[in-house]
């Protein structure tokens, strides 16, 4: 059977293998290629085949179209946790894991604004669904020993924002690590770490065990434990790393400044004091 064509102009539609050492953004600046390749060893990607590759996802629609593939344009976008489907996601979690009640607590006067079953159900920066309360609050904190829920009033609270985190060994997937990072310790290029968000612009700081400190040149909303950063450089998908420390909130920040002019003690191995060589 001949490969479908489209009529409309864009990249050819073929086959395509990758060769480089690295991964390269697709034609929309964002691939969903990139938040899975960036943990696949190099050996591996140099016999991996990317079909559609080098196409945006309206132009493989288009090739559907015209070659009658209608299932492929009835199928509807994945969203959230794809395998669960349109079942909630509070009672399927509570099928595997044990309730653990906690509290929702203000960020702001330690008050206690209602309860939950289990802080291990919100994710930092979404709204938290609060009984008897209409105004919105949101996630941004989360206390696994005490099981408490902080939230802060405001969407865009200073509470949700972060330059600083830690990661665990990256994964690089052309060198180990970059030539530039190993020679000046240091190393600028962008960051994400949910897909099709902006790329963040960063320094890398390199530690001697392989992971690595990443500043954002601007806070960004919604940094959390466990999630990947990826990073990228002059459009390739460098690797990755898990993020496994964070930096101070915003909002914390602005209390420090806003209590005694006391410098407080600060880890040696933070960024932009003492990084670890």
């Amino acid at each position: 059977m001949p490969s479908p064509l489209a009529t409309t102009r864009g990249p050819p539609w073929k086959m395509r293998k990758s060769l480089s050492r690295s991964t390269l953004r697709d034609q929309m600046g964002c691939s969903e290629i990139d938040l899975k390749s960036e943990i696949v060893s190099q050996d591996a990607l140099r016999r991996t085949i990317f079909p559609l590759g080098e196409l945006t996802k309206d132009f493989v629609k288009k090739i559907a179209a015209e070659n009658r593939l209608h299932h492929v344009l009835q199928k509807k976008e994945s969203m959230g946790i794809c395998f669960i489907g349109k079942r909630n996601f509070e009672h399927f979690i509570l099928q595997y894991l044990q309730p653990r009640p906690g509290k929702f607590i203000s960020i702001e006067d330690n008050k206690v604004l209602g309860t939950h079953k289990g802080w291990f159900l919100y994710t930092l920066g979404q709204r938290a669904k609060i009984s008897g309360l209409k105004e919105p609050w949101y996630v941004v904190e989360k206390d696994g020993v005490k099981g408490d829920v902080l939230v802060a009033p405001q969407v865009d609270h200073p509470a949700l924002y972060r330059d600083l985190l830690r990661t665990n060994r990256v994964h690089w997937i052309a060198e180990e690590p970059p030539a530039a990072l190993v020679r000046d310790k240091m190393m600028e290029c962008h960051f994400r770490f949910r897909h099709q968000m902006a790329l963040v612009p960063c320094v890398l700081t390199l530690n001697q065990d392989g992971t690595v400190w990443v500043t954002a040149v601007k806070a960004v909303r919604g940094l959390a434990l466990g999630q990947f950063a990826v990073f990228y450089k002059s459009g390739e998908c460098l690797g990755s790393g898990k993020i496994l420390r964070l930096g101070p909130s915003a909002y914390t920040l602005q209390k420090g400044k806003n209590r005694t002019r006391v410098t407080p003690e600060v880890s040696s191995d933070s960024p932009g004091l003492h990084p670890t060589p």
